[in-house]
């Protein structure tokens, strides 16, 4: 028997290239014997272009789509919902597609940042600096707030809600043990460059999460390491937000 309607998945974003989602859900339709599934990417240049991908839903069998960086905060004027989470973070990076055209945005990204940085928690854990204040950066302070983790953002200049990276120093490190890196600095192919920190002030009470997964290790990582740092790049938090985002897409 012919699959009569495909339930076509995608990502979301600009210059996606190689996208970890593509790959990881191909594999997953696969090996899990989902016949019918296909999942794409939907690399547009700006935002204003969503439009085309939505219009014509009940002919092309889209359920579902992941977001990513620039549009986790700009594609949601284009939404008709929010979940309550998505809502209080003030980004989206799932997406639900209903049979009438509706579309529902959520956020996994946050789940999948908490579910992966638990295990590296000890009781010093107490405050982070999250570098960046982009769409990613914002799931990562939900997470934080939920573990009950004090944080305070960082960003190229100074801000109502963030220091700038010149304020770091000695004491910043003494007071804070958790550094993740939530923007794009150092992803391939610019595998050079990284935040500017003191990284000599990193020891082995502190943890350097970097949302990147490729390259496994950034200089930002590496640094961190070399200092005694305990590491974790975004890997995990990706599969852990990718299978969430399925839970949601086939609940």
């Amino acid at each position: 028997m012919t699959e009569i309607a495909k339930k076509r998945y995608g990502l979301l974003g600009k210059d996606i290239g190689y996208s970890f989602s593509k790959g990881y859900f191909t594999e997953k339709f696969n090996n899990e014997n989902y016949s019918g599934c296909s999942y794409e990417n939907f690399d547009i240049p700006e935002i204003a272009q969503f439009t085309k991908i939505t219009k014509d839903v009940d002919n092309s069998g889209l359920k579902g789509i992941n977001v990513t960086i620039p549009y986790k905060e700009a594609v949601i004027p284009y939404l008709d919902k929010l979940s309550k989470k998505a809502a209080k973070i003030g980004a989206v990076n799932t997406i639900t597609v209903s049979k009438k055209g509706k579309l529902k945005g959520y956020n996994t990204d946050y789940y999948g940042f908490q579910k992966a940085l638990e295990p590296l928690l000890q009781a010093h854990h107490k405050k982070a600096l999250i570098l960046g204040t982009g769409g990613a950066s914002k799931g990562v302070a939900f997470a934080l707030e939920e573990l009950g983790i004090l944080y305070t953002f960082v960003s190229r200049e100074a801000k109502e809600n963030a220091i700038d990276y010149s304020q770091i120093n000695a004491t910043t490190f003494a007071n804070y043990h958790i550094i993740i890196n939530s923007s794009p600095v150092g992803t391939s192919p610019n595998v050079d460059a990284f935040p500017q920190l003191p990284y000599q002030f990193f020891t082995e009470k502190h943890i350097a999460f970097d949302l990147i997964y490729n390259p496994a290790e950034t200089q930002f990582l590496k640094k961190a390491k070399e200092q005694g740092a305990q590491i974790k790049n975004g890997l995990e938090m990706l599969v852990f937000q990718a299978e969430k985002a399925w839970e949601i897409w086939n609940k």
